[in-house]
């Protein structure tokens, strides 16, 4: 079964989604970035989500982390939480 482990940064709008992916593509820490920013609980720990499968996480969240580039930041991805910023650090098929 395929495996995925990413990290996220979670915010309320697109606009800021875009402001953040901005900052880290231009060289910001994706970590620090998720420390400072993030909604989610998983911000404290670079926004580190640990290893899951298809099906652990919201359908928008699962088709990006289980078809995009690993190692790219990927987003805005809008689900029921707010806006996401992906990055796929590894990925089993």
């Amino acid at each position: 079964m395929a495996k995925a482990s990413a990290r996220h940064i979670l915010v309320p709008s697109e606009a800021d989604c875009n402001t953040l992916k901005k900052m880290i593509e231009e060289g910001e820490d994706f970590a620090k970035i998720a420390s400072i920013h993030s909604k989610c609980p998983s911000g404290k720990s670079g926004g580190a989500l640990g290893e899951f499968t298809p099906g652990q996480m919201v359908k928008e969240f699962d088709e990006v982390v289980f078809s995009g580039e690993v190692g790219k930041v990927l987003g805005p991805v809008k689900t029921q939480f707010g806006y996401h910023l992906i990055e796929i650090t590894s990925r089993t098929d």
